[in-house]
């Protein structure tokens, strides 16, 4: 039984995906590099970051990732609050809540943006834990999961984890929990299913996972 979800927050609850292309695109047109279409950021983007960022023609050249972080966070932080909730996001939270469903949010944002970003949105309240990151360049997710799953003393058979990229799909696989991953973020689909066959096109599927895995309609130990 479902106990626990992990959430992954840009791109799975936030759609923020044209708004990291608007601003990698500023980034390219700096160093006098060709923009990229959304269907290649789809192709590209991935972590870690800096290997993204290379794929995408960005040089460090003159800027170092580490400024070049910085100027993006700057930029993105504030936009990322004019942004939209991915749809069916509220009426699924809102309905694993009622489930008794605790929900964690696991994200490679820095802490202080992401709760930020949280309350903004109004979402604080559907989720038990808020786990971001201790700083803008290191994405350390796995640690930080690993860490509170032991913490909380918490069986990982118990738990989905949700994201959008095939990073989130490894980060299930090293916490030991089941992922779930979403077409609707920064990775195509196509790139989603080379890792998973469990690749959802609405947020809302999740509930119906859930109630099946709930009604052992499902080995979930052959689908994960």
């Amino acid at each position: 039984m479902i106990k626990y979800i992990f959430w992954d927050f840009n791109g799975t609850i936030l759609d923020d995906r044209e708004l990291s292309l608007i601003l990698l695109n500023e980034m390219l047109e700096k160093q006098n590099k060709p923009s990229i279409t959304m269907e290649q950021y789809l192709e590209v983007f991935g972590f870690p970051i800096q290997d993204y960022y290379l794929k995408t023609g960005i040089s460090f050249e003159h800027k170092s990732f580490e400024e070049m972080s910085i100027w993006f966070i700057e930029k993105y932080q504030p936009q990322s609050l004019e942004q939209s909730l991915h749809e069916g996001l509220l009426s699924t939270l809102k309905s694993l809540h009622k489930k008794g469903i605790k929900q964690i949010v696991l994200s490679a944002s820095e802490q202080n943006n992401l709760l930020e970003q949280m309350n903004h949105y109004k979402i604080t309240p559907y989720f038990d834990y808020i786990l971001g990151t201790s700083d803008i360049i290191n994405h350390n997710k796995e640690e930080v999961g690993l860490s509170f799953i032991e913490k909380h003393h918490i069986n990982p058979k118990n738990c989905l984890y949700i994201g959008d990229t095939i990073y989130d799909y490894d980060v299930a696989i090293k916490m030991g929990v089941y992922p779930v991953l979403y077409s609707g973020g920064h990775q195509s689909i196509s790139r989603l299913k080379l890792k998973t066959s469990l690749v959802i096109d609405k947020i809302s599927d999740i509930i119906k996972i859930v109630n099946d895995m709930e009604k052992g309609e499902e080995n979930h130990e052959e689908i994960f």
